[in-house]
């Protein structure tokens, strides 16, 4: 089943369906009741806790994965369509012992408190910033506005976003400090 030829009204619920998928750079695969979430298959099927559930409407942010590239709410899309596609957790996004640029700004600009909204932030300020390598504050707020963080007041995310550029810029340069 893929999102190109399944539709909601053809889906059994009662069905398990396989769903062949890119996941972290690494081939993967899942049987999933076909009413399964995606969320729901990374956290219980797949084991990747870093993912977040909240409002179960797509409506928070926590959930947060990248599906080719793209920020989408895990918990507002069914996991078969993701057949074929690329999908991003935040644990994929730290390259052996080294965070990425985006995990190194959070950590260094104290861009979370409580933890919760963390993974989303960074997954779509990783998606900004492959979008657009130097935003203005403005366009980071848009991107980031879609996870809400009841901590932080955003302040501390804005210039993690911030730093998190500088740092991919740097590292761009040749500056791997």
């Amino acid at each position: 089943m893929s999102r190109d030829t399944q539709h909601i009204e053809d889906v059994d619920p009662s069905e398990n369906v396989r769903v062949d998928f890119t996941l972290n750079g690494e081939p993967c695969h899942a049987e999933v009741p076909t009413s399964t979430v995606l969320l729901t298959m990374l956290r219980r099927d797949l084991d990747l806790i870093g993912v977040r559930g909240s409002c179960e409407r797509g409506v928070c942010g926590a959930c947060t994965v990248l599906v080719d590239h793209q920020p989408v709410a895990s918990c507002a899309l069914f996991a078969f369509d993701v057949e074929g596609t690329d999908v991003e957790t935040i644990e994929g996004q730290q390259v052996g012992d080294q965070l990425s640029p985006v995990q190194r700004a959070f950590s260094e600009c104290g861009g979370f408190q409580c933890g919760y909204c963390t993974p989303g932030m960074v997954l779509l300020a990783t998606a900004l910033l492959r979008t657009n390598a130097k935003p203005d504050r403005e366009q980071i707020r848009e991107w980031i506005g879609s996870n809400i963080c009841r901590c932080t007041g955003y302040e501390m995310i804005l210039e993690s976003v911030e730093r998190a550029s500088q740092l991919a810029e740097d590292h761009a340069e040749g500056d791997h400090s």
